[in-house]
C-alpha cells in the first residue's frame, strides 16, 4: 500500500510571526499594566504638584512634614521652595532622580532612617537659602557656599526650616 507523503506546506509568512506578536504584545500589556499601577498605588500624580502632602506619601516623611507644619517656613516656602531647584527643567530633573531613589529605596527597603540628604540636594537646598536670604547673607557666604569644606546655612540654621521636632 502505497501511502501519499507529500511534504507539509509551510505556514504563510506572517502566520509564524503571529504567535509571537501575541506573546510580546501580552508582555508589554503586562509591564504596562504593572507600571500603570505602581504608579497608582505610589500616588505617582501626586508628586507633579507643589502641595507638601505629596512629599508626605512616604511614612519615613511623616516627621519631615509635621515639624515643617509647625516650622517657621511654613508660612514662606513650600518642600519645593528649598529641596528642589528652581530651573523648569533643573526641577524636573531633580524630581525624577529624587523620585527615582525614593522608589527603589522604599521598594527595596535600602533607605537609611531618619532619611538624608545626598551631597547634590544639600547643594540645592544651600543655592535656595541664598537665594531667598540673600540680601542678609551675600557679604557672608560671597562664593563660599560651594567649595568643598564651605560651611553651609544648615551648619548652624538645621531646625529653621522644619523648626524642632514636634
Amino acid at each position: 500500500m502505497a501511502t501519499n507523503s507529500a511534504p507539509p506546506r509551510p505556514h504563510p509568512p506572517g502566520e509564524r510571526r503571529g504567535g509571537a506578536l501575541v506573546a510580546a504584545a501580552a508582555t508589554a500589556g503586562f509591564i504596562f499594566g504593572l507600571g500603570a499601577f505602581t504608579f497608582r498605588y505610589g500616588e505617582g500624580l501626586s508628586y507633579f504638584s507643589t502641595d507638601p502632602r505629596a512629599c508626605k506619601n512616604c511614612h519615613v516623611m511623616n516627621e519631615e512634614y509635621e515639624s515643617w507644619a509647625h516650622g517657621p517656613h511654613r508660612a514662606v516656602a513650600a518642600c519645593i521652595d528649598c529641596h528642589l531647584p528652581h530651573d523648569f527643567i533643573a526641577k524636573y530633573i531633580a524630581k525624577a532622580d529624587n523620585g527615582y531613589r525614593h522608589s527603589k529605596g522604599f521598594t527595596f527597603m535600602d533607605f537609611h532612617e531618619p532619611i538624608r540628604m545626598i551631597d547634590r540636594s544639600i547643594q540645592t537646598l544651600q543655592a535656595n537659602c541664598v537665594r531667598c536670604h540673600s540680601d542678609f547673607v551675600h557679604d557672608i557666604v560671597g562664593g563660599s557656599s560651594t567649595h568643598e569644606g564651605a560651611i553651609l546655612c544648615t551648619h548652624c540654621h538645621r531646625q529653621i526650616g522644619h523648626g524642632g521636632r514636634p
